[in-house]
């Protein structure tokens, strides 16, 4: 009798689109090119070479859309959080030997601020007292994410979470690619705001999707101006 009560609760919910709606608020990861991560040689990165702490830079999925790439100092598990728009999604885990590789969108989900040549308006940190050892800090109205937590929003105005870019480690190889990315993009609004400025510095292929290959860099030589 339980279980046919159970039953008609679950089609009358059904048939009022309650089950759809909450299906339809989780996130779709979105799939882009399987990119290799190679060094400024043009060599395939090795995960195990990261060293803990020491932010890297590189772009995906287009051409001008700068990425964090972060070696933590212990294993990140997934993370359940939400955009703006109150969707859910999870936050991937860490990849890599001691799955404790993550890597973000460095565009600012407040005021879009991003690392450029010339000086980083957001950039990685330690942390202060109680925070993380390391946070994304974002000097526009100071906001700060954990990268250990999927980049969740810790302290300013930030609206939600950095994208996450979703990575895969070959254990074989110790190759590093970024597949696609999870969580609130701002690509549309990023490009929008400064896509006269980044077409202006790389013309036409600012916009372009990222190829087979994207080059991995420090973040101390990324940005002339890389703030501590």
């Amino acid at each position: 009798g339980l279980m046919r009560e159970a039953a008609c609760v679950a089609a009358t919910l059904a048939a009022s689109s309650a089950l759809p709606v909450l299906a339809a608020q989780a996130v779709e990861v979105k799939r882009y090119v399987r990119t290799l991560l190679v060094d400024q040689l043009g060599d395939a990165l090795r995960a195990s070479k990261l060293v803990a702490g020491e932010p890297q830079l590189f772009t995906y999925p287009f051409v001008a859309s700068p990425v964090f790439l972060l070696r933590l100092e212990r294993a990140v598990v997934a993370t359940a959080l939400q955009t703006q728009a109150k969707r859910a999604y999870s936050a991937p885990a860490g990849v890599g030997p001691q799955r404790s590789i993550v890597a973000f969108s460095a565009i600012c989900a407040h005021k879009l601020m991003y690392p450029t040549p010339q000086i980083s308006f957001i950039g990685v940190r330690q942390g202060f007292e109680s925070e993380p050892a390391q946070v994304i800090h974002c000097c526009g109205d100071n906001s700060r994410y954990d990268p250990a937590q999927g980049a969740r929003v810790i302290a300013g105005p930030a609206p939600q979470p950095l994208a996450a870019v979703l990575l895969e480690w070959e254990a074989g190889t110790d190759r590093l690619y970024a597949v696609g990315t999870q969580g609130g993009e701002m690509f549309a609004a990023f490009f929008e705001k400064y896509g006269f400025k980044l077409e202006t510095e790389l013309g036409t292929r600012a916009r372009a999707p990222i190829g087979v290959t994207t080059v991995v860099q420090p973040a101390v030589s990324y940005s002339r101006q890389w703030q501590s």
